[in-house]
């Protein structure tokens, strides 16, 4: 799996928006919609933003585990 299908289905798993999560990120809906798509790089802060937010470990975010271990505080 890959993070683009995990980010858009932590999201549909959490009843948000993609405006929602882009408002999260601070930016458009239509740049967040092209990360879901593949279309652009989702940038490297914005992925540790929304391991922040779903609370997942960044392996897990980005597909190289299944394992939803939550996200170290520090």
């Amino acid at each position: 799996m890959n993070y683009r299908t995990r980010i858009k289905d932590l999201r549909e798993d959490n009843d948000k928006t993609q405006q929602q999560i882009a408002d999260y990120l601070g930016t458009s809906q239509t740049m967040y919609a092209r990360y879901e798509r593949g279309a652009n790089e989702m940038p490297l802060r914005h992925l540790i933003r929304l391991a922040e937010y779903y609370n997942v470990d960044m392996n897990y975010l980005c597909g190289l585990s299944n394992i939803k271990n939550p996200y170290p505080r520090r």
